[in-house]
């Protein structure tokens, strides 16, 4: 049975290559739904392709592309997930969910996986000069604790993404296999209890 993985995506440079991230999870067996903050929504639409760059990435995906909440009278339209990639995650969303922020979906299905008995891999895009802010380390602790596996080459875990130069990011080496190999094994794994 395939098992779908939602990768949420915010607005940084590896949000405009996804599809790198789509086509990989897709070649390991995922069933694949992309949700997109409204920053990385917005740049797909005013920057890319436009509506026609979402129409491709359903086509690609089979689902739609979401980013805003559903009303209420609404039925949905992704099926419920196995496991969740945060990636790329930035520092504003990282403190935000850290925090318990749900103002957007992609921070909605986030905060509210800390709860469920769902794997969840977080992979940040940031540079070294965000990497110092002093929420940052805190939020990571806070988003570890509950079970979550933040990779950031920071001491603290079996590395990740090391923040670079301001304005020298390399979205090529943004590693994506590394994020789909964590959570290759976090799912090989027994489920996790839920959290909370």
């Amino acid at each position: 049975m395939t098992k779908t993985l939602y990768v949420i995506s915010c607005a940084a440079p590896p949000a405009r290559f996804v599809t790198i991230g789509i086509r990989a999870a897709q070649d390991r067996g995922w069933d694949v739904a992309l949700v997109l903050t409204p920053a990385a929504h917005r740049w797909s639409v005013e920057e890319a392709g436009g509506e026609r760059e979402l129409e491709e990435l359903h086509e690609l995906t089979g689902h739609p592309v979401r980013h805003t909440y559903k009303l209420p009278s609404q039925s949905d339209v992704l099926p419920p997930p196995d496991a969740l990639l945060v990636a790329p995650v930035t520092l504003n969303t990282t403190t935000k969910w850290a925090a318990g922020h749900a103002d957007t979906l992609a921070l909605g299905l986030i905060t509210e996986a800390l709860g469920l008995p769902l794997p969840v891999v977080a992979l940040p895009y940031i540079n070294s000069a965000q990497a110092q802010h002093p929420a940052l380390a805190p939020a990571v602790a806070t988003l570890r604790k509950a079970g979550v596996r933040y990779l950031l080459d920071d001491g603290q875990d079996d590395g990740g993404f090391t923040p670079h130069a301001p304005k020298h990011g390399r979205v090529g080496a943004y590693p994506w296999g590394l994020a789909l190999d964590v959570l290759d094994g976090f799912t090989d794994a027994p489920a996790p209890e839920p959290r909370g």
